[in-house]
């Protein structure tokens, strides 16, 4: 009786193994070095995947025991990831810039004008617009003027825009049209005269006449650029952008590429605080389509350090008797601010300059006092008051750091802060101890979009060449596991996604990146990139 008791026993253990072995799935990933993200850090070999959503992660003999599946993938031993999140970008701008003249890297203002021409040339532009020079790259490092433009453009307007995006240089032509001149008086802009005529460089609000005339490119153009930029960021693995300010045509445009089924990548996107945006906030609510969502507006709140528009306490230390500009009145952000907590919505604010990130902590403070999860942001947090960092905690304000800023900026932020202000900027340790968390971009295509770059910057605080030899303010660093949490965890969590995104756990989609080298982080820089990327399951790219 009882011999007959164990062999029922091992019949039924045995049928019920293998209608679990049968269990089907669309596709069994094993042979991995699968990183999970989620919070114990779990690490395991295989993972299966079904209708676009993780079955299981675990040791590769019990997932491949107990599913079936028509596609298995094997990984060869490969650093598997959550897809990357890029948690401050400008998939429109970077768009822009991939239509206009390319002036990235200029060495002088002359090299600028010469690329111009040849742009021209091919191009043959009503309306000329350059973007990416940066003067500090350049022998004479002082802003440019615009005769030697006006000269070689003396009838087609002529834009320039510095690769910070705060600021520009404009011809005769350009600033006529605009109607800007030498007495011209604009809140929250600088004009730039000498000798009693503008010289053309333009520094933020300013620069809003000069918008409002450049044509927009072709719709098809830009879709096509957008497309282009979507590759380029798969490759590296990266499956998601934060979308930093976007208008409501642009909207559209997403719209459309995503009912082609063209856009593929995860977007969080930013509305700018315009009529037609706030009105789409009161109809839509919290807005999600496909993979478009949309809950959350941006403010700028001051201009860049580079171009002297950051808001300061105290003087530029490299310009007596001045301080940057407020570019949106107090006024303004306060009632986008109610506006935001009136319809549920997030705000992540543009704050560069120390005076600009202690203004908006003060006013944070109130939505922390009705609601302690608000997640409200501080994109770039770049310098703050040492004794203001603690109210990032005490007000649960989420930094939106960009790591690759502080090694290209460590050529001249000194001379613009002084030797004390400069231990209190790019201070990403310092928020992280506030906060517990940080959502990491590359604020492309102000920066370039490698998330490899980004990690050594983070990490090794140094350039893509090694530079400077101990890492710039080396107190500040990350460790990898803490950049790679704020490139897809923490990033999710930014943007309210981390029960959908972020790391790699079941029922959670399945998208993730399989890499060519193990992610590590030496003190030089190594190039590295996606063999094959997925998203929700599907792949969407590959090397092969």
């Amino acid at each position: 009786m009882k011999n007959n008791l164990v062999h029922v026993i091992l019949f039924l253990t045995t049928l019920l193994s293998s209608c679990i072995k049968g269990k089907s799935v669309d596709l069994v990933v094993y042979n991995a070095q699968i990183h999970t993200m989620d919070e114990a850090g779990y690490l395991f070999n295989a993972m299966a995947i079904k209708d676009g959503k993780i079955v299981e992660v675990g040791p590769e003999r019990q997932i491949r025991n107990k599913y079936a599946s028509d596609e298995e993938i094997d990984a060869q031993g490969k650093d598997i990831y959550p897809g990357f999140t890029d948690a401050h970008g400008h998939i429109f701008s970077y768009a822009d810039q991939l239509l206009s003249a390319n002036l990235v890297g200029s060495k002088s203002f002359d090299e600028v004008l010469v690329r111009l021409e040849k742009y021209q040339q091919k191009k043959h532009r009503s309306f000329i617009i350059g973007r990416g020079w940066d003067q500090s790259l350049w022998e004479d490092k002082a802003f440019p003027t615009n005769e030697k433009l006006s000269q070689l453009f003396p009838n087609t307007p002529v834009c320039l825009i510095r690769i910070d995006g705060h600021a520009l240089i404009a011809n005769d032509a350009l600033l006529k049209l605009a109607k800007i001149d030498a007495s011209t008086n604009i809140d929250g802009g600088i004009i730039h005269v000498n000798k009693g005529k503008c010289t053309g460089f333009l520094v933020d609000n300013a620069m809003n006449p000069i918008y409002e005339l450049i044509p927009p490119f072709p719709e098809k153009e830009i879709m096509k650029a957008i497309l282009e930029i979507q590759d380029e960021l798969l490759q590296y693995g990266i499956t998601g952008v934060h979308e930093a300010g976007i208008q409501y045509n642009q909207l559209g445009i997403f719209n459309k590429l995503i009912a082609q089924q063209r856009l593929v990548l995860n977007v969080y996107a930013m509305l700018m605080p315009t009529k037609e945006n706030k009105d789409f906030a009161l109809k839509n609510g919290i807005y999600t389509n496909k993979n478009l969502l949309i809950r959350s507006f941006k403010v700028i709140g001051d201009g860049a350090l580079g171009s002297r528009g950051a808001f300061l306490k105290k003087e530029y230390s490299d310009q007596h008797n001045h301080f940057g500009v407020l570019t949106t009145p107090v006024s303004d952000i306060k009632a986008i601010a109610a506006f935001c907590q009136k319809v549920g919505y997030q705000l992540n604010t543009h704050a560069i300059g120390d005076s600009t990130n202690a203004l908006l902590l003060s006013i944070y403070k109130n939505i922390f006092t009705v609601n302690k999860d608000h997640r409200w942001r501080i994109e770039h947090a770049q310098v703050v008051d040492k004794k203001d960092i603690d109210l990032f905690g005490k007000y649960a304000v989420f930094p939106s750091i960009q790591p690759t800023h502080a090694v290209s900026d460590q050529r001249w932020a000194e001379l613009r802060l002084g030797k004390e202000r400069i231990k209190h900027a790019y201070a990403y340790k310092s928020l992280l101890n506030q906060v517990g968390m940080v959502a990491i971009g590359t604020d492309f295509p102000i920066e370039i979009t490698d998330p490899f770059l980004t990690i050594h910057a983070a990490v090794q605080r140094k350039n893509s060449e090694d530079f400077p030899a101990n890492g710039f303010y080396i107190s500040e660093q990350l460790t990898l596991s803490e950049c790679l949490k704020g490139m897809t965890i923490w990033a999710a969590f930014a943007a309210f996604q981390e029960k959908q995104l972020g790391s790699l756990e079941k029922g959670k989609d399945a998208t993730f990146a399989i890499f060519e080298n193990k992610l590590t982080s030496t003190s030089e820089y190594k190039p590295n990139f996606s063999l094959a990327t997925f998203i929700k399951g599907k792949k969407v790219y590959s090397v092969d």
